[in-house]
């Protein structure tokens, strides 16, 4: 989803990058985009932010989602392990 929206809202020409961190205790998810927040095309099918933490909550993870000081956007799901 993370990654769906950086299609559907970092603007043209944007680059996402995607961490993934396996740690002991937690598995952390990271999307960073350097888009400039254009609005796109809403389908209507996603979820978004919403959604993702729908997902990520019941597993009593956390997600931290906003803008990048250096601009972009940062998505950050951690789920314990």
């Amino acid at each position: 989803e993370a990654l769906t929206n950086v299609l559907k809202h970092a603007g043209p020409g944007a680059a996402a990058s995607l961490e993934l961190r396996w740690e002991p205790r937690a598995v952390t998810l990271v999307v960073r985009d350097d888009g400039d927040g254009a609005p796109g095309d809403a389908d209507g099918l996603g979820r978004g932010l919403a959604g993702m933490r729908e997902r990520v909550e019941p597993r009593r993870g956390t997600l931290r989602a906003g803008p990048r000081p250096e601009g972009g956007f940062e998505v950050e799901a951690t789920i314990p392990a």
